[in-house]
C-alpha cells in the first residue's frame, strides 16, 4: 500500500517562498520517479516539476524553472518542492505523486499514486 501525504502549504506574500514535503510509505520510494502536480480553480491539474528515482534527472514546466526545486531524500523517503519568488498565479492545490517509471515523466497518467493536496496561496 502506498501512501504519499503532503505538508508545507499555506498563505505567502508574493516573492516570498515555501517548502512543500511529500512523505512516502510503502518500501519502494527509491524504485520509482516522483513528480508535483497543480490545480488551481476552474483549471485543470498540470505539472509542475518531476525527479526520476535517484533524483539525477528533474524536469519543471517552463513558468517555474529557475523558481522551483524539487528533490528527494531517500532516507527520509520525501519528496519536496521548493518554491521560491512565488507570484499570484502560482496559487493552486499542489499534488504530489508517484510515478509507475524510473524516469522523470511530465505525464500525468504514468502516476499511478496521489496524495490529497496542500493549499498554496500567494497573495500580491
Amino acid at each position: 500500500q502506498v501512501q504519499l501525504v503532503e505538508s508545507g502549504g499555506g498563505l505567502v506574500q508574493a516573492v516570498g517562498s515555501l517548502r512543500l514535503s511529500c512523505a512516502a510509505s510503502g518500501r519502494t520510494f527509491s524504485s520509482h520517479a516522483m513528480g508535483w502536480f497543480s490545480q488551481a480553480p476552474v483549471k485543470e491539474r498540470e505539472f509542475v516539476a518531476t525527479s526520476s528515482l535517484n533524483g539525477g534527472n528533474t524536469d519543471y514546466v517552463d513558468s517555474v524553472k529557475g523558481r522551483f526545486t524539487i528533490y528527494r531524500d531517500k532516507a527520509k523517503k520525501t519528496v519536496y518542492l521548493q518554491m521560491n519568488t512565488l507570484k499570484p498565479e502560482d496559487t493552486a492545490v499542489y499534488y504530489c505523486a508517484r510515478s509507475g517509471t524510473t524516469w522523470a515523466t511530465t505525464r500525468s497518467n504514468h502516476y499511478a499514486y496521489w496524495g490529497q493536496g496542500t493549499q498554496v496561496t500567494v497573495s500580491s
